[in-house]
């Protein structure tokens, strides 16, 4: 048996035991995305801001 044969046994075997999954834990994981990009997303907007401010503060722009 090659390898290519072997590989293709395994992804078979991988998408034979596989199931879908519910739409209730689906759009539970797809909520949990969203908040850690939100937060994530946050935390840069504020660092961004806090960057800004202290440019401002010293003289850098103007």
């Amino acid at each position: 048996m090659s390898v290519v044969e072997r590989k293709i046994g395994e992804i078979i075997q991988t998408l034979r035991l596989a199931k879908k999954t519910s739409r209730q834990d689906y759009t539970q994981h797809l909520r949990l995305v969203g908040l850690g990009l939100g937060a994530v997303g946050g935390i840069a907007f504020i660092i961004k801001l806090v960057s800004e401010f202290i440019t401002i503060g010293l003289g850098g722009r103007g």
